[in-house]
């Protein structure tokens, strides 16, 4: 995969938010030649975890006095707190790096936190600050992401990607930016079969990654626009990535294999329910408070949990005004059953709380598949794998097969 003037093994691993996509599987990718992703989502919560800082009780502190409130518009974030646990977090991780590869941040922008554009530019620039390689803008397009750096001095040679699901998405930002004369270095196209988040309706199903890949490919040809394009969603084997690159891709994006390796960022009981998971229990809903579809297990101890808003402590999802779908549905079941102590709330959840607490599983729809790439040890647990050995199975697999692991001892 030619990125820029860098020739690397055509594997990007995605960015999965709050801690999942973590360090120490970023640098796991870069080791071996491929890209690797870490994720500013939360960031604040990932470097209270990572690196004992205390951001969340500050600001949980400042704003205490508004807990009670169905107002969140005065719960603002620190910038220059969140600027300096960017950069922590970057260089902690950069400064690690060996390999040929490459390191990228994931830029959640449907990430609002009750100050849109001033909150993104922070983030996207303190990262650039920090020496990351990359930055690729995910989780809801925004067309200005660009302009928002172009004063930076790295704006020209840092890599810069957007995560696309359409043609029409593509056009409309290339359209948007063309005053900077700065291209996307690379083109995520995120299919419907992908974790999280989906860039579709609920009619996602109608889809396909491969046609939606096609379609750019062709424009990209037709306009002269050199611009790699990496497939994303579904991309299981080794095999199913070659059949991407045979039709033109540049690499391709995978993820969901990732949960399940040492290195990933998920607890170790959870990673035995993505192995546990059967093809039913995977599910696309709408409780996420962003507005988009998401696709998780629905076992997810997250999902109807009535949890009170923690936006004091977090509030990642507050708009511009201060607003978030998961306050109201929560206010209107209060308001429903007066005097319970606890309520249910099924039609959205309060994505912050559960997501740093892992009670929101997240994943591909392929997930029922990852119990045919281990072992399974006398004790039911299923044996984790390696990063290292996930990456090599998608670098030099073939005939659609997954290679299984070494037998290692089951830990008591």
């Amino acid at each position: 995969m030619q990125m820029g003037r860098q020739e690397l093994v055509p594997i990007m691993i995605g960015g999965m938010g709050v801690d999942i996509s973590s360090a120490d599987l970023a640098l796991e990718a870069a080791r071996l030649g491929g890209v690797g992703h870490i994720s500013d989502a939360m960031i604040k919560t990932v470097t209270d975890r990572r690196y004992k800082t205390k951001y969340v009780k500050a600001k949980q502190a400042q704003y205490q006095y508004n807990v009670a409130s169905t107002d969140k518009s005065a719960v603002k974030f620190d910038l220059g707190g969140l600027a300096e646990a960017t950069r922590m977090h970057v260089e902690k991780t950069m400064t690690r790096k060996q390999g040929s590869g490459q390191i990228f941040i994931n830029c959640m922008e449907k990430l609002t936190m009750n100050a849109p554009k001033e909150t993104l530019s922070v983030r996207l620039n303190s990262a650039l600050d920090a020496g990351i390689d990359g930055i690729t803008l995910a989780a809801g397009l925004h067309l200005g992401s660009f302009a928002l750096m172009e004063g930076h001095p790295r704006f020209r040679d840092a890599k810069l990607g957007i995560i696309v699901s359409s043609l029409r998405a593509l056009q409309l930002f290339l359209k948007k930016n063309s005053r900077l004369n700065r291209l996307p270095d690379y083109v995520v196209v995120e299919g419907p079969l992908a974790g999280g988040h989906l860039g579709f309706g609920m009619d996602w199903a109608k889809y396909d990654l491969a046609t939606i890949v096609a379609e750019i490919l062709q424009y990209l040809k037709q306009e002269s626009l050199d611009i790699p394009v990496i497939p994303a969603g579904g991309i299981f084997t080794g095999s199913d990535a070659v059949r991407f690159l045979e039709m033109g891709a540049a690499g391709v994006q995978v993820a969901t294999r990732f949960t399940v390796t040492k290195e990933c960022g998920l607890p170790d009981d959870i990673k035995q329910e993505y192995f546990k998971a059967n093809e039913d229990d995977i599910e696309v809903n709408e409780i996420s408070p962003t507005g988009y579809p998401m696709r998780m297990i629905k076992s997810s101890p997250g999902i109807g949990d009535g949890i009170r808003p923690n936006c004091e402590a977090y509030g990642y999802l507050l708009d511009a005004n201060g607003k978030c779908a998961y306050i109201e549905a929560y206010n209107r079941e209060v308001a429903a059953h007066p005097g319970e102590r606890k309520v249910k709330v099924w039609d959205k959840t309060c994505l912050c709380t559960h997501m740093r607490n892992f009670d929101i599983w997240t994943c591909g729809q392929l997930t029922w598949r990852l119990k045919d790439t281990t072992l399974r040890h006398d004790d039911g647990n299923y044996q984790l794998l390696s990063a290292e050995h996930v990456f090599k199975d998608y670098q030099f697999s073939t005939d659609n097969k997954v290679q299984l692991p070494e037998l290692e001892a089951a830990i008591a």
